[in-house]
């Protein structure tokens, strides 16, 4: 059957985390989702931003159920609190969707003195997905879903200094955050098909997705006239964020999906309805994923000795 972008399948007694879910993809993910009928919690740093969206969901999807937990990924000691609000029995689905895109800044550290956007994008969800490994434990078949980037396809990992401490590069470095936390993914399917999890693990990425062709959201998104009009033709290449967040919901909900599937925009990866993708071999190297693995487990602090998904 077609994948209706739409009307995807219903979710009504399903429950997904969305991280960053307060704005731009993340905040359309978890519209779309709670359209579908799942239970959605956003994870966000600011409380403010996190109620706006809730709010602006509840009355675009009204009788949706939509709350948010408090969630600053770059701050590795507050995950534990942040996982005892999620108040559910179990997770079906995560969306690891959080993250900093910086224009030209200084390099930043957090005070674990980890760099700000390795540390948000890639250690922040590498810590998240082990503290909620009992809440995806039970459900049936929970999803980890990791929304990657069209950044990462240029970039390289640098192992021996990941965290770019002797040459520091702003769009490099958010470019190796994001092949980091697809890199960690496609390591995290292996790990769950060894260790025989019932979860999977999948990639999805919005391909070209602009805030000029996004449709606006009171409280979330505000469009400007002349800049819509002024991006108009860029729309047969790129879209919006809504559009953006379609392959995140397939990866999501299609019961076809298969763990370890990367899922992108159809047309040139940029734009359109979202189809199956080939991952680059660079993204799905397994001496680089286990390397990645070995170096975010000492930097985020994480145990070695238990694996919270084996069954």
């Amino acid at each position: 059957m077609a994948w209706n972008v739409h009307k995807p399948p219903r979710a009504d007694g399903t429950t997904v985390l969305v991280t960053g879910g307060n704005a731009g993809i993340g905040y359309f993910t978890a519209e779309q989702l709670a359209a579908a009928g799942a239970t959605v919690i956003i994870g966000s740093r600011s409380p403010r931003k996190a109620t706006a969206a809730v709010d602006a969901i509840t009355a675009r999807v009204p009788g949706s159920q939509v709350r948010h937990i408090p969630l600053d990924l770059a701050d590795l000691d507050s995950l534990k609190a942040s996982v005892s609000h999620l108040d559910t029995d179990a997770l079906d689905a995560v969306v690891l969707n959080a993250g900093i895109a910086l224009d030209a800044p200084p390099r930043e550290q957090n005070h674990r003195g980890h760099e700000l956007m390795f540390a948000t994008n890639h250690l922040g969800h590498f810590a998240l997905v082990h503290r909620l490994a009992p809440w995806l434990n039970a459900a049936p078949a929970a999803r980890i879903v990791t929304m990657g980037s069209f950044a990462a396809r240029s970039e390289r990992l640098d192992l021996d200094d990941p965290q770019s401490v002797r040459d520091y590069d702003p769009k490099r470095a958010y470019g190796r955050s994001k092949l980091a936390q697809m890199t960690f993914a496609f390591e995290l399917d292996r790990r769950l098909r060894a260790s025989g999890s019932t979860c999977m693990s999948v990639i999805a990425h919005p391909g070209g997705a602009l805030d000029a062709l996004t449709p606006p959201r009171p409280g979330i998104h505000r469009r400007s006239g002349s800049r819509h009009l002024l991006s108009l033709p860029a729309r047969l290449l790129v879209q919006g964020k809504d559009a953006g967040a379609w392959p995140a919901v397939r990866a999501t909900l299609d019961p076809d999906v298969r763990g370890g599937q990367l899922w992108g925009p159809g047309r040139l990866g940029l734009s359109g309805k979202p189809h199956l993708e080939t991952p680059q071999a660079h993204m799905t190297d397994r001496p680089t994923g286990a390397a990645l693995w070995t170096a975010s487990t000492h930097l985020s602090g994480q145990s070695t000795r238990v694996d919270p998904f084996a069954s």
